[in-house]
């Protein structure tokens, strides 16, 4: 991953503390160091200037670890006034054994924690077509627990959508969602939101706590995306820059039979075709903000 700008291994307290430096921090690290944002930063082996540290929780185990156990690694992390916690956590207990243990080694009375998420707690059936973060949510989905364990206590968790940017392209999944074309035909609409305004999206969150605490906000980039246009788009361009790719070929004529056979006459097809909708401008009107990558990037191979 390179390095992650973490300078502070040393200090006492910082302003966040990243709980798990992957593709996310590629993003926002850079954007914390221009706010001038202190900050550092956990990954499982300790890399590149990082805290090492794993999340270790045993639902067999009650109450929290001895000193000469799990707890010794939560005792060398800085204090901080921001906890972000990038990985997945899942159920109640879970979420309250962390900031239990967080709590336990460190001073500092009260956190700003912001817990990352999935925009596919709201995947269910029976859902409305248009969805906002007050819909309808699995109840029983591990991390909405945890989830709703952590807004109870004042935290925060942003559920994020499709994530793309760097390494991550949407054109790599063409041939996983078009692998046939009656796989094509069930695929409806896409929601995403870019590396960069994750990055921003976790900042404002920060700074403007007052707005965040014991909320669940979903992110997306304000689009929703239809699979097909895209593998048009996407067909296409890979098509014409290899010159004849008989893959993309097949699958662009896929894209215009089933255009034919459900009657699409343009697309995107419409949004009452496309399913469920997520309706995100809660959070960017609540921040002040708007994406800045609201397009999905052309194939460079």
């Amino acid at each position: 991953m390179g390095d992650y700008g973490i300078t502070n291994m040393n200090s006492k307290e910082v302003s966040m503390l990243i709980f798990g430096l992957g593709w996310t921090s590629t993003f926002l690290v850079p954007l914390l160091q221009k706010a001038k944002i202190e900050h550092a930063g956990t990954t499982t082996t300790g890399r590149d200037g990082s805290y090492k540290f794993k999340f270790n929780y045993d639902p067999a185990r009650e109450g929290l670890p001895t000193d000469n156990d799990d707890l010794e690694q939560y005792r060398v992390l800085p204090t901080a006034e921001a906890l972000l916690i990038t990985f997945p956590i899942r159920g109640k207990a879970a979420m309250e054994y962390f900031m239990k243990c967080y709590r336990e080694t460190h001073e500092r009375e009260r956190y700003r924690v912001i817990l990352l998420g999935s925009t596919g707690i709201w995947s269910i059936e029976g859902q409305d077509k248009w969805v906002t973060r007050h819909s309808k949510y699995d109840v029983k989905d591990g991390r909405a627990e945890a989830e709703d364990w952590l807004m109870g206590k004042g935290g925060c968790a942003l559920d994020l959508s499709g994530l793309w940017g760097g390494e991550r392209q949407v054109w790599h999944w063409v041939d996983r969602v078009a692998a046939s074309k009656e796989q094509l035909k069930s695929k409806k609409s896409l929601h995403m939101i870019h590396g960069e305004d994750v990055a921003r999206a976790i900042v404002a969150v920060h700074q403007k706590w007052s707005a965040a605490k014991g909320q669940r906000w979903m992110l997306t980039d304000l689009n929703v995306y239809d699979w097909w246009q895209l593998i048009l788009g996407f067909g296409g361009e890979i098509d014409s820059q290899k010159g004849n790719d008989e893959r993309a070929k097949t699958q662009l004529k896929w894209v215009g039979e089933l255009m034919e056979e459900e009657n699409v006459k343009a697309l995107p097809r419409s949004m009452d075709q496309l399913g469920r909708c997520y309706d995100t401008r809660e959070f960017w009107t609540t921040f002040g903000l708007m994406p800045t990558r609201a397009r999905l990037s052309d194939v460079k191979l």
